[in-house]
């Protein structure tokens, strides 16, 4: 059986954090996706643990879902909700962390810190991992790459039983793409998300992504893509 596509990350949900501000843009996104071919949409609202419990961002988060319920039956995909967790010192002990996985699945999109690592950073993602059962979807990796010092730490982090996620819009990057296309190539990057926030800064734009590794993989790849995509969600 073929997989579907997936947009992995995505700040769709309305008035819940810095993308989608109401429910008329959270739909016009929604028909931009299905324009694209998106099959599975996954709601990724940021949670920061210095500025909200878990509690109540899931109450902020479940109440948004169900405003953009009421309108997704017009639409012929499926919404599943999770978080993009932003690293804090001490997530490996977090007591709630389940709560921020995407819905039905151990998957936990995390964004690490936009600075240099430390090895005890690494340690506590290895914690989540191989110690507490989480699969890791790291967000966005192409966005540390170039911090000072991180090239060594980024080794080890994949060196770890962890997903990447990359997005959309840096393999349309000429700059990037050549290092991006490499690392699905090479099985250090797995899966793609639009990271989609609004409809003109950062609209949905799987497609384009999908487009650069086809062309540069083959429809075969992008298959593969899919398949694994639609394994990690369970399905």
């Amino acid at each position: 059986m073929g997989g579907k596509v997936i947009d992995f990350h995505t700040h769709i949900l309305p008035g819940i954090d810095d993308g989608s501000r109401n429910i008329d843009t959270s739909c016009r996104m929604l028909e931009m996706a299905v324009e694209q071919g998106v099959e599975i949409i996954i709601a990724t609202p940021h949670f920061y643990a210095s500025r909200d419990r878990i509690e109540h961002f899931m109450e902020k988060r479940e109440c948004a879902k169900a405003a953009l319920l009421e309108k997704l039956r017009d639409f012929p995909l499926q919404l599943k909700c999770g978080a993009e967790v932003a690293f804090f010192r001490g997530i490996s002990r977090a007591e709630k962390l389940h709560d921020l996985t995407v819905e039905g699945t151990e998957l936990l999109l995390l964004e690490m810190p936009f600075v240099p690592w430390e090895a005890s950073d690494i340690d506590e993602v290895a914690t989540l991992a191989e110690e507490r059962g989480f699969h890791i979807l790291l967000a966005h990796l192409e966005r540390y790459l170039d911090i000072p010092g991180n090239k060594r730490r980024i080794e080890e982090l994949l060196e770890l039983p962890l997903h990447v996620q990359i997005n959309a819009e840096s393999l349309t990057d000429w700059r990037r793409r050549g290092r991006l296309v490499r690392m699905f190539r090479d099985g250090q990057a797995h899966v793609l998300g639009s990271d989609c926030h609004s409809l003109h800064r950062r609209p949905p734009n799987l497609a384009e992504g999908r487009a650069v590794l086809e062309k540069k993989l083959g429809r075969e790849f992008l298959e593969r893509i899919d398949k694994g995509g639609c394994e990690l969600l369970g399905i």
